[in-house]
């Protein structure tokens, strides 16, 4: 069943726990590692959209692989195309991250073989990670057992980044598309625009082609013409 996944489910690039700013949620990170590669072996993840969960689930699969893990991740959103049977078999992976598993919630099919994966993945000594947009008893399941399982592990909320995280990671992340990004800018960005990780790099990347078409660099100027601020 892995072999037919769609292509979609594969990693992005630049995503890893290296370049994810941890802000307040020093404890969420260490967690996350320690049901990677420690003695835990379950965790969930929880907070709005738009944060940095899936950031962190791809970022904790590439840990488990450095560690010579079998890991993979499954979008939910990008799964319910799909038969639930396609989770058939896979507790053969050392580590599965579900990402956005909200989208199962109140799906009877795929609520039963998420439950069912988690009863064989335990039993053969695997490990889960799973994020969501809200706690496991509240994200509106209709099967107790499995909210009860996706609790039984460490539970954590993921706090949103200040202004500050937020100018940290739109500095950071221009850097690894070899984009130079002044603080001052980043600073002008973040106060004016949608204050969530993935709306700053949507917002990233729309300057990083207008910068390369126009050939400028991406100063204040530039971006008050730019986004017509």
């Amino acid at each position: 069943m892995a072999s037919q996944l769609p292509l979609a489910l594969q990693l992005r690039e630049g995503n890893d726990l290296s370049n994810f700013i941890v802000g307040e949620n020093g404890a969420l990170f260490q967690g996350v590692r320690e049901a990677v590669v420690g003695v835990d072996r379950q965790a969930f993840i929880w907070g709005p959209d738009g944060q940095g969960k899936s950031h962190l689930l791809e970022g904790a699969v590439r840990l488990a692989q450095l560690h010579g893990l079998n890991a993979c991740l499954l979008p939910a959103e990008e799964l319910l195309p799909l038969s639930p049977e396609v989770l058939e078999s896979m507790e053969q992976f050392d580590l599965l991250a579900v990402d956005d598993c909200q989208h199962f919630a109140g799906d009877a099919r795929w609520e039963e073989a998420l439950f069912h994966l988690y009863n064989r993945l335990m039993a053969r000594g695997g490990r889960l990670l799973v994020t969501a947009n809200a706690s496991p008893v509240a994200m509106g399941l209709m099967l107790p057992d499995l909210a009860t399982r996706l609790a039984a592990g460490p539970v954590y909320r993921l706090q949103a980044l200040g202004d500050e995280g937020l100018e940290s990671l739109l500095v950071e992340r221009a850097r690894t598309r070899g984009l130079r990004l002044e603080p001052e800018v980043a600073h002008f960005i973040v106060l004016r625009s949608e204050r969530s990780p993935a709306g700053l790099v949507g917002l990233l990347n729309r300057l990083d082609q207008l910068a390369l078409a126009q050939q400028r660099s991406v100063t204040i100027p530039f971006v008050k013409d730019a986004l017509g601020w």
